[in-house]
């Protein structure tokens, strides 16, 4: 795999992430106004995003598992990061929309 490939498939995970990290954002603000239908809405729309992200992290794993060498650049370990740091954003706001429902 070429540079120019790796760098695509970073910023396509960094800007599914992103997406998904921003309407999370939305959801907290829904569940802040008390709106949890609302906040259901976007959680289950940053998942689409999410999804979006981890499909062509996925690609990359089977290339790799397929034989392709791929050589790990720092945007990379950077759209790693950001996808992790946005699932994990997403599991608290789950959880936390659970806790707000039960006030």
């Amino acid at each position: 795999m070429d540079t120019e490939e790796l760098q695509l498939a970073a910023f396509e995970i960094i800007l599914n992430s992103g997406n998904a990290r921003s309407i999370v954002h939305e959801a907290f603000d829904a569940m802040r106004q008390g709106d949890y239908d609302l906040a259901d809405e976007k959680l289950a729309a940053s998942n689409e995003e999410m999804l979006k992200a981890h499909q062509a992290q996925t690609d990359l794993l089977q290339q790799y598992a397929g034989g392709t060498e791929i050589k790990i650049e720092i945007i990379m370990v950077h759209a790693q990061d950001h996808l992790m740091t946005t699932m994990t954003l997403r599991e608290v706001a789950l959880e936390m929309l659970e806790l707000y429902k039960k006030l």
